[in-house]
């Protein structure tokens, strides 16, 4: 096993990562994400394909990716001091993304092991929407053991997203119970562990949360109910401070546990590639967050940032490097 490391006054020990005894008191970092790491490969097509047809390609777009890592890149280029641990392969697709940590500012600790880093293969058709397979890769690699937690639990945030597996699960529910006895807030977007776990399944991390996101879709395959305000509450009433219910082109509804909602528009825009979207939401509402911001301003912003991210095709091509809250 082999890691590299990217942030200054690590040591590495043992294949394990090890701080350096002689350095000052570990900086504190705004948000730190965990989650899966993936290369992107983006097909731009006339139309999605029948069974059996042949479809022309017009574009091939080629970026990292990966939920929580595109959060973290948008609030890296805002300005937030930022860091992520995960794990990737010792191929060429992994050198990429720890190179495009490097060049983003990200703090990053990556585990690298044998084997291919993880992918997502995505169609894009001429209306924006798009259609993604998923190779997880080596993503079910990285343990418990394997993370700093001084280094996540100093932070203002740990913003995680969904992993592979249900052992990969449970490493994010530990990390949840962790941080619990620490003064980070924990940020949430499950992504497709709605589709593929129970509500119970996820209760210990949203019990933990300060803020959950999630698409219509989503919160639909995750809990039953009249309309996405009734669903979300009920992740409010488990113990989640605030819910981020994302609705593309009707905007977003957040609520808090004080009673507050609002159902906030979408910025207009022109729709070219809806990946990211959600990732890049999150990163808006997290940076209003930051700044101390009322929800609506929060949800105003997530909303703007993702107006941003679909004009660009890729999760990242269109993000800014700065934002007027």
């Amino acid at each position: 096993m082999k890691i590299r490391i990217i942030n200054k006054g690590v040591d590495v020990d043992g294949g394990y990562i090890k701080r350096c005894k002689n350095r000052m008191a570990l900086k504190e970092k705004e948000v730190v994400g965990i989650g899966a790491l993936n290369y992107d490969v983006l097909y731009v097509v006339e139309r999605m394909a029948g069974r059996g047809e042949e479809v022309g390609i017009i574009d091939i777009n080629k970026a990292p990716g990966g939920s929580a890592a595109n959060t973290i890149v948008a609030l890296a280029r805002l300005g937030v001091d930022t860091g992520f641990v995960g794990v990737v392969g010792n191929d060429n697709e992994g050198d990429i993304i720890m190179d495009t940590f490097r060049r983003e500012g990200v703090d990053a600790m990556i585990k690298r092991v044998d084997g291919s880093t993880g992918a997502a293969i995505g169609f894009i058709d001429s209306k924006g929407e798009r259609t993604l397979y998923i190779y997880p890769g080596v993503n079910d690699k990285l343990r418990i053991n394997d993370i700093d937690m001084e280094f996540v639990a100093n932070s203002k945030y740990v913003h995680i997203s969904s992993f592979v597996n249900r052992a990969q699960l449970d490493m994010l529910c530990e990390v949840a119970t962790q941080l619990k006895e620490s003064k980070s807030k924990l940020s949430f977007s499950p992504g497709m562990l709605c589709s593929k776990y129970e509500l119970a399944d996820l209760r210990t991390i949203i019990e933990r949360s300060e803020v959950v996101f999630l698409s219509e879709n989503e919160l639909e395959s995750l809990i039953s109910g009249d309309n996405y305000e009734h669903r979300a509450s009920k992740l409010l009433d488990i113990g989640a401070s605030i819910v981020c219910v994302t609705l593309g082109e009707r905007g977003c509804y957040v609520a808090n546990r004080a009673c507050e909602s609002h159902l906030v528009e979408a910025y207009p825009t022109d729709v070219v590639d809806t990946t990211g979207a959600g990732d890049a939401f999150a990163a808006g509402f997290l940076y209003g967050l930051l700044h101390s911001k009322s929800i609506y301003e929060c949800a105003r912003a997530g909303n703007l940032l993702a107006s941003y991210c679909i004009r660009r095709y890729g999760s990242r091509n269109g993000l800014p490097y700065s934002l007027t809250l």
